[in-house]
């Protein structure tokens, strides 16, 4: 098994875990890399011999490595998804960040989660993906999301109006600072945020949740995996954002269909033996836990 390392170069509480790692990993003699940001972050911060992180050194992550082994956030973890690109290789989080709902593994808890990687004791979960196409425009490029796109306000603009169709049939024209289409990964990011329901990762279906829309009785909607959107944000000359799993675009191209479907690929999750969806749910998001009662 050879470990693809990367993470957040931003960081500053990478680096001590993954030297401890590298040692770990090199005195085992277990296979690994190093993604070339993290490589060159080792080199100038002289945590490891530069002839090694050189040697290490993979531009290709994903090719070379038989599970990647991202540190940081979820944030962290949905670039590393888009930096590894379309592919069937692996994606363990490793928590360094704040909630963590995808890097679910806490940097204390590696060695144990590698030990059990070694033993066979984990599962990979496919996960859904979305991709955005605008026909006969050249506008966007094929892009997709692991979590969501949004089409959103920019700046101080003023509410957008976004006529949607679901199938070729008509929805509503959202009248709101924006609309989230999110995946069922992403039901638990943005989607959340803004009064979205949360679906497990193994249903197949694509949430529409509209961002402080202007008439309250407009709620969010959850359709089959397998519709097409198509949404258009109708001409009120002002700029609005186009983001895919945070990456944004502003765009004054008013009338323009953006199609979103289910994406062709998937991203593949590592869980190790004992993780569950409600299991996250109840740490992350504290279900269950008692009040604490008033001293005295």
């Amino acid at each position: 098994m050879t470990y693809g390392l990367t993470g957040n170069p931003t960081k500053s509480q990478i680096w001590p875990p993954l030297e401890r790692l590298i040692t770990w990993l090199s005195d085992k003699d277990m296979p690994f890399c190093l993604h070339e940001p993290i490589a060159d972050g080792l080199r100038e911060r002289d945590r490891l011999d530069g002839s090694i992180c050189s040697e290490l050194d993979a531009e290709r992550l994903a090719e070379t490595s038989d599970i990647v082994l991202s540190f940081g956030g979820d944030g962290t973890l949905l670039r590393t998804a888009h930096e590894t690109g379309p592919n069937d290789t692996p994606v363990l989080g490793v928590n360094i960040g704040r909630l963590g709902f995808l890097a679910d593994i806490e940097v204390d808890d590696l060695f144990e989660a590698i030990y059990a990687i070694e033993a066979g004791d984990y599962s990979v979960e496919e996960r859904m993906v979305l991709e955005a196409t605008t026909p006969n425009d050249d506008t966007l490029d094929v892009a997709w999301a692991l979590n969501e796109f949004v089409l959103d306000r920019s700046g101080e603009a003023g509410l957008i109006e976004i006529d949607v169709h679901v199938d070729g049939e008509e929805l509503n024209t959202y009248w709101a600072d924006g609309l989230i289409m999110s995946t069922p990964t992403g039901s638990t990011a943005y989607s959340l945020s803004t009064g979205g329901p949360i679906l497990a990762p193994g249903v197949d279906g694509v949430i529409l949740t509209p961002i402080a829309p202007h008439t309250l009785t407009v709620r969010p909607i959850v359709l089959p995996g397998s519709v097409e959107i198509t949404a258009r944000v109708l001409a009120n000359d002002q700029p609005y954002v186009f983001a895919a799993d945070g990456r944004s675009t502003v765009l004054e191209t008013h009338d323009l269909a953006f199609s979103v479907r289910r994406a062709e690929h998937t991203v593949n999750l590592v869980k190790l033996g004992g993780q569950h969806f409600f299991k996250t749910l109840r740490k992350k998001l504290m279900w269950g836990v008692s009040r604490s009662t008033k001293e005295g």
